[in-house]
Order: structure tokens, then C-alpha cells, then sequence
């Protein structure tokens, strides 16, 4: 073939390919075109995702789902929530049931990398913990040898905890549930010496039960379990929408705008201020939203001081102290990536 002919192959080849791929639709565009986000959720964990006596979602997962919401369509109410086991949550995203996956959902790099799904970021920093009954008087992990462990299927929790006694020649007998309900109560009505789970879940069945009196957490954790939101992989716009609604918060605790002062300072003077929240053009353009995406953020449903406090801090049941998941500048992880 003539070099030029050759190259004009190429060519023609380059431009039925890229403009193909260029225009996949977004799940932004979706969503706008429903008027709603669709998030798959626990079936229940309170602090994260709970829905009241009046079918009401509450918790800081929650949260995280209004907050793209107020992003994309300027309500944090326009959501719907689907209960998901752990078996079905991957299954669900990967299908398109959902539009993202916000259910206490640890990130590793086989689940990002492997699953056709990517994170957007980390909602909170947890670690797997181990709960008994008072009266065992187990303090520590070493005496669980040959005890019978609950554990839910379909988590990382199992071959944590397999690999965490097999180092150490503890044997240990893991009665798997599929239904985290039905492990509570399998545990909880003497089924097994010990029950594992994230830290911040078991201090969830404790306040959500009344069993504070009866059981108490090992202090000790085995693992690094980082939960965030979880979205198809394939799709950069949404992802970034989703991301940058989580940053968004993190960003106004950083910066002490509120919801009861967020329309105070959008009169100020900052400019960085001013651009995060819109009253500057730049960031809602970049992202393809309203440039109020990020007020409306804050408005509706809070920095993430505000969240955390009122779902599983000193608002909450759960009383958990903010640790690792308070502000880089205060002697955590949480570290919002610049808002410009």
C-alpha cells in the first residue's frame, strides 16, 4: 500500500474509534434524566444506613448518597435507597441496578481493580473488632482459641480472621450467615462465643440493640478497613461527581462553613471560599454541574463534622470518637484534595 494511503487508513480507522468512545453516555447524564440517585445501601447498620419506624434512611452513608444528589440536582431528597446484603452489593453496581454502591463496603485493591467497579474516595476509616459476652471475661484475642466466631459471608472479615488465628496456631470454629440480621441474632442468642465485624458495626449492634450491658468490643483490631463509596469503572465523569461531593465536605469542615453559616460566607471575601461554593465560575463548569453544586452540598445535609457528629459521634447513639477519621490537620486521615 502507498505510504499515504497507508496513513489515511490509519487515520480513518482513529476517527471511528475515538468519537465512539467519546460519546458513551455518562451515568451524570442518567441521572439528571431520572431526577434521582439510585444507591445501594445496607439493610440496616445504624450510625450508616437505617431507615426509622416512618421508612425514613438515615446515617452517614446516607449522607454521602444526598450529597451527590444536592450535587447533580440541587436536592439531597431526590435519592433512593436500596438494601443490599454483602453477597448482592457488587453484583447490583456491576449490573447498573444502582448508580453508586455506599455500604460500609471496604476498599481493597482486588475489589477496585478486579471488579470492574473503583472507589471514589474514603467515608470512613475503620478496622475489624471482635465482640463477646461480659460474662466470658475474654480480654484479649489470643484466648479465642477454638472459639466459635459469627462472621458474615461475603465480606472481607473472613479471611481476615482465618489468616489472623492461622499465624498465630489458634484454632477457631467461623459459623458464616449471609444475613448480617440473622448473625446479630444468632450471636446475641448464644450461637457463638465470638462475633466479628467492622469496629464501628458492632458498636452499631450494641447502641441499636441494648446489649451494652451484656457485651463488650475487644479493643484490640486485626485489620485496616478504609469504607467509601464504590462506582462502575469505565465512567470519569461520574466518578469525579461522586469524589469530589465527598471532598466537598471534608473541604467545608476544613475551611468552618456550615450549614447554618454557608450563606454568610458566600458574601465574604475569601476567593478560595467563593470559588468553592460557587459564587466564582470554575468548579461546577469542570465537573458539569450547577457551579452551586458544592452549597447545596453544605446547605442541605452539612460539612462532614456535621454528618459524622450527628450519625455515629457525640449526636449518636454510637458515641464514637472522631480518631483517625478527624481532619489531617487534627490528627487524622481525612484530607480533602484542593477544591480548585
Amino acid at each position: 500500500m502507498h505510504p499515504i494511503k497507508a496513513i489515511l487508513a490509519v487515520a480513518a480507522v482513529t476517527l471511528m474509534t475515538v468519537p465512539a468512545f467519546a460519546q458513551t453516555k455518562s451515568n451524570l447524564d442518567t441521572v439528571k434524566a431520572r431526577g434521582q440517585v439510585i444507591c445501594g445501601v445496607n439493610t440496616g447498620l445504624g450510625g450508616f444506613s437505617l431507615a426509622d419506624s416512618q421508612g425514613k434512611w438515615k446515617g452517614l452513608d446516607i449522607d454521602m448518597c444526598g450529597a451527590v444528589a444536592a450535587a447533580v440536582l440541587g436536592d439531597a431528597t431526590k435519592i433512593k435507597m436500596v438494601p443490599l446484603t454483602a453477597q448482592q452489593r457488587f453484583t447490583a453496581l456491576q449490573s447498573g441496578e444502582i448508580d453508586m454502591l455506599v455500604r460500609n463496603s471496604t476498599i481493597t485493591l482486588q475489589r477496585d481493580a478486579g471488579l470492574g467497579i473503583q472507589y471514589t474516595g474514603v467515608n470512613f476509616y475503620d478496622g475489624q473488632g471482635f465482640m463477646v459476652a461480659k460474662k466470658s471475661a475474654v480480654k484479649d484475642l489470643k484466648e479465642l482459641g477454638g472459639a466459635t466466631i459469627c462472621v458474615a459471608q461475603g465480606t472481607t472479615h473472613e479471611a481476615n480472621m482465618s489468616g489472623y488465628f492461622r499465624s498465630r496456631n489458634l484454632q477457631i470454629k467461623p459459623v458464616v450467615y449471609e444475613n448480617q440480621d440473622v448473625m446479630y441474632d444468632a450471636f446475641f442468642g448464644g450461637r457463638c462465643d465470638a462475633m466479628t465485624q467492622d469496629s464501628s458495626a458492632l458498636a452499631s449492634a450494641l447502641a441499636t440493640r441494648n446489649k451494652g450491658d451484656d457485651y463488650t468490643v475487644i479493643p484490640e483490631l486485626i485489620s485496616k478497613e478504609p469504607l467509601g463509596p464504590f462506582v462502575r469503572r469505565g465512567d470519569d465523569q461520574w466518578a469525579a461527581v461522586v469524589r469530589w461531593s465527598l471532598f466537598a465536605m471534608l473541604e467545608a469542615e476544613e475551611r468552618g462553613v456550615t450549614q447554618a453559616n454557608v450563606d454568610e460566607q458566600m458574601k465574604g471575601t475569601d476567593p478560595m471560599v467563593l470559588t468553592f461554593l460557587g459564587a466564582k465560575e470554575g468548579n461546577g463548569k469542570a465537573l458539569g454541574l450547577d457551579e452551586k453544586w458544592a452549597y447545596n452540598i453544605i446547605k442541605q445535609v452539612g460539612n462532614y463534622s456535621e454528618s459524622f457528629e450527628r450519625n455515629v459521634g457525640a449526636g449518636s447513639p454510637l458515641k464514637l470518637q472522631r480518631g483517625v477519621n478527624a481532619l489531617w490537620n487534627k490528627g487524622g486521615l481525612m484530607y480533602p484534595l484542593p477544591l480548585r
